[in-house]
């Protein structure tokens, strides 16, 4: 069914499309029967899938990363292509419009994206206003991150002060949160990437998460451009900070290799997608290698087929997270490589 719709999608530039996706979907979802028809078409159950990992049980291990649904606008929607959990956002504690269009890119040939996104979203309450409203039985059992950053406007000395603004606000919504340090479009966010700024934020935000009756496991979501002495360093941190785990990777600015049209690659901003499929891993198996496995990783970039996931999980993830690869392989994707992994014996 995709195959047939996928050209009128990419003739659209790529955030038209993504509206016109999402909006199309959630008409749809209202038609009676119309998720019945989804869910027998697309999702994939095997007990042998599931997941305990950092204290939570996962229906599956295949997860919806952070970038699609930045609003939880499309948690229901979503939840019948038989995602195991989904990662709202980047929120930030103000809403925001992000950079300026067009600010999305399609690198066809390199079954690639380019995107200075910048962080739009409406807002902490409003996503938390949206995921409190949230039927059990719409969620599907599934599990959902709040992936939370820093407003453009803020300086990174005040940075903390909007990571907590954006736990606090979420915290009775979602199941576990992921700081994110290591996007590339918002200036000087990579920055608390260093040592001490992300030790504070981090050590800050663990601390107000003892206070609270249930702890959410907190991960941190790293760049793949990342020296091994930076890794040593982030291995270091989430030991020495106690939180739960690392997602390794978000975009990177590298355009080593690419293929497409030139004046594409000189576009601005994070490639996602296949380009990152072999970093992604390298990175993976470095910090689950260096750590001992002594903590979780979820694995994310360039997951296009079952066999790219496989070898995530092979490296040392312990889930996978799809979006790029959902664009161009379409949601037949995620119970492909859930048989796969069945398969496999994962």
């Amino acid at each position: 069914m995709y195959k047939l719709v996928k050209p009128i999608f990419f003739s659209m530039d790529p955030e038209s499309a993504h509206h016109t996706v999402t909006g199309g979907l959630k008409m749809f979802s209202k038609i009676w029967g119309a998720k019945k028809l989804l869910s027998s078409l697309y999702t994939y159950e095997n007990p042998n899938l599931a997941r305990e990992v950092f204290g939570l049980k996962f229906k599956n291990p295949v997860g919806l990363a952070a970038g699609f649904d930045k609003n939880a606008e499309y948690i229901t929607d979503m939840a019948n292509f038989g995602f195991g959990f989904i990662e709202i956002g980047t929120v930030t504690p103000r809403p925001q419009p992000g950079n300026d269009q067009p600010r999305m890119f399609r690198l066809i040939p390199d079954k690639a994206l380019i995107n200075r996104m910048g962080f739009n979203n409406q807002g902490a309450d409003v996503a938390a206003n949206r995921l409190k409203h949230l039927a059990t039985e719409d969620r599907k059992g599934l599990l959902i991150g709040g992936n939370i950053g820093k407003n453009k406007i803020t300086p990174n000395e005040q940075a903390v002060d909007d990571y907590i603004y954006c736990f606090n606000a979420l915290f009775d919504y979602v199941d576990y949160f992921v700081v994110n340090v290591s996007s590339p479009n918002t200036p000087g966010l990579r920055d608390l990437q260093e040592k001490e700024p992300l030790k504070h934020i981090l050590n800050t935000l663990e601390e107000l998460n003892k206070r609270k009756l249930n702890k959410k496991p907190i991960l941190l979501k790293i760049a793949p451009d990342l020296t091994n002495s930076q890794l040593d360093d982030i291995v270091e941190i989430v030991q020495e900070t106690g939180i739960a785990g690392v997602i390794a990777t978000n975009t990177t600015i590298s355009r080593e290799g690419l293929q497409s049209d030139e004046n594409l690659v000189k576009e601005m901003g994070g490639v996602s997608g296949a380009p990152l499929t072999k970093r992604s891993t390298e990175v993976i198996r470095y910090l689950s290698e260096k750590s001992n496995r002594s903590f979780p990783i979820i694995g994310v970039g360039g997951i296009h087929s079952a066999a790219d996931a496989i070898e995530k999980l092979d490296a040392g993830a312990s889930l996978v997270q799809i979006y790029t690869g959902f664009i161009y392989v379409g949601p037949a994707l995620i119970s492909d490589i859930c048989k796969g992994i069945v398969q496999a014996g994962k």
